[in-house]
C-alpha cells in the first residue's frame, strides 16, 4: 500500500455495530464487563477507547512500527520515554534542540539524576567523545528546530544499535509523509501530533510508535500508570487531520521551496536555513532519508537583534504571529522569544540561533500572497 492511501486507510475498518467509515466518537470513560475482569477489548478509557485506537493503529501504519501510544500532548510523548531512564543514566541529544525539549531534559528530569550531553549529531566523532557504559539512549531532531539542520538518523542508529542504546527520533517536522525513521533502524519515533500529522491547529497530542518491545512495554505500563491520554475527541480530530496529511504536506513543501528561494536573494536577509539548497550542509542525507526537504523555513536578518525580528513579524497579516508549526495556515515565530525561550543565551549562540532567527512554518495558502506578505513587512524595516 503506497503513503497516500495509508493515510486513509492504514489499519482502519468501517466501525462494527453501524458501518460507519470514519470512526465514531467514544466518549465514554466506562465499558460495562460480562464478569468480573472479563470485557469485550475495553474495561476503562484511561487504559483504551476505541477511537483512540483507531488513530494508534493508522499512526503505526504510517511509521511501519508495530505499535503507537497517543498522548495529550508531544510533551507526554516525550515524557513517557524519559520514564525509562534511571538515575545515571545518560543521554545524548542534538546541540540545537526544540526548547521545549530541552527545559524537560534539563529542568524536569537533570534533577533525579540523568545525565545529558548536547553535542553536534551531525558529527559523530562529537556522539563517539561523549558515548560510555551509562549512556542509554541518544535523542535526535531531523531537521532540527529552528536551525533546519540534518542529522543522518541511519548512521546514529547504526551507532546506537552496536551499543544497545535506544535511538529515539522527533520526526514532528518531517511527519511520516517524508521520513519514516524505524525505516532507517531508529528504535522510536515520537511526534506531537499536533502540529503536521493534526494539520488544523486545533487539537493537542503526542504519539510514540515503535516496534521495540521493552519501548511497547513501558508505554503500555505509562499509559495506564500516568494517565497522560488523549481525549476521544481529540483523537478523532487527529484521525480526520491524517486523511489529509499527504496533499497539505505536498502544497506546503511546494510553497516553502519558493519562499526559501525567495528569501536567500533577499537584501535584507543573511542567511536562509533550509535542507532543499544544494549547498545546505546536510542536503544529500535529507535527499537520502526524506522524500521532500519539508515545510519549514527559518532566516536571520543582517540587522541580527531581536528588535529587527519583532518589527517585522509585527508586519506581516497573511502570516500568523503564533508558537505553533504544521497547519494548514502558515505561521511565524521567533524562537529566541517564543519556543526557544527556555534556552540561555550563551548556549544557543553556540549553536547558531542567532537574536534575530525568524522561523516561518509554510502552509497551504497562494505562494504568491505569502510572499508578498513577506516582501510588505520587508518594506515596512
Amino acid at each position: 500500500m503506497k503513503f497516500n492511501t495509508k493515510t486513509i486507510h492504514a489499519g482502519q475498518h468501517s466501525e462494527e455495530t453501524s458501518g460507519a467509515v470514519m470512526p465514531p466518537v467514544f466518549q465514554t470513560s466506562t465499558y460495562a464487563q460480562t464478569a468480573p475482569g472479563v470485557n469485550k477489548g475495553h474495561e476503562y478509557a484511561r487504559v483504551t477507547n476505541p477511537t483512540r485506537d483507531a488513530l494508534e493503529k493508522l499512526l503505526a501504519g504510517l511509521e511501519e512500527a508495530t505499535d503507537c501510544a497517543a498522548y495529550a500532548s508531544g510533551m507526554a510523548a516525550m515524557d513517557t520515554m524519559m520514564k525509562m531512564l534511571r538515575p545515571g543514566y545518560e543521554v545524548i541529544s542534538t546541540h540545537d534542540l526544540y526548547g521545549g525539549s530541552y527545559r524537560l531534559f534539563t529542568q524536569v528530569y537533570a534533577p533525579f539524576g540523568i545525565k545529558f550531553h548536547f553535542v553536534d549529531l551531525t558529527d559523530l566523532k562529537q556522539v563517539e567523545s561523549v558515548v560510555n557504559d551509562h549512556t542509554k539512549m541518544i535523542w535526535i531532531e531531523s531537521p532540527t528546530n529552528p536551525l533546519l539542520n540534518i542529522v543522518d538518523i541511519r548512521s546514529i542508529a547504526d551507532f546506537a544499535k552496536k551499543r544497545k542504546i535506544i535511538s529515539v527520533v522527533d520526526n514532528t517536522f518531517a511527519s511520516p509523509y517524508l521520513q519514516r525513521p524505524l525505516t532507517l533502524g531508529a528504535d522510536v519515533v515520537v511526534h506531537s501530533t499536533t502540529k503536521y500529522l493534526g494539520g488544523h491547529s486545533d487539537v493537542i497530542g503526542g504519539a510514540i510508535c515503535t516496534s521495540h518491545p521493552a519501548v511497547i512495554e513501558n508505554m503500555r505500563f505509562q499509559t495506564k500508570a500516568s494517565g497522560a491520554v488523549p481525549g476521544p475527541m481529540d483523537c478523532y480530530l487527529t484521525l480526520r487531520g491524517v486523511k489529509t496529511l499527504a496533499v497539505r504536506m505536498q502544497r506546503a513543501c511546494e510553497n516553502a521551496h519558493k519562499i526559501a528561494h525567495h528569501l536567500r536573494n533577499h537584501p535584507k536577509v543573511s542567511k536562509v536555513n533550509f535542507p532543499g539548497f544544494e549547498d545546505h550542509p546536510g542536503h544529500e542525507i535529507a535527499k537520502k532519508q526524506m522524500d521532500d526537504f519539508g515545510a519549514m523555513v527559518s532566516f536571520t536578518m543582517k540587522d541580527d537583534s531581536v528588535e529587527a525580528a519583532h518589527k517585522f513579524m509585527s508586519n506581516t497579516h497573511v502570516f500568523t504571529l503564533a508558537e505553533s508549526l504544521g497547519g494548514v495556515e502558515s505561521l511565524i515565530s521567533h524562537p529566541v522569544s517564543m519556543t526557544h525561550g527556555s534556552i540561555p543565551k550563551e548556549v544557543r549562540m553556540k549553536s547558531g540561533l542567532n537574536d534575530s532567527l525568524i522561523r516561518l512554518s509554510v502552509g497551504i495558502e497562494d505562494v504568491d500572497d505569502l510572499i508578498e506578505d513577506l516582501e510588505s513587512a520587508f518594506r515596512k524595516i
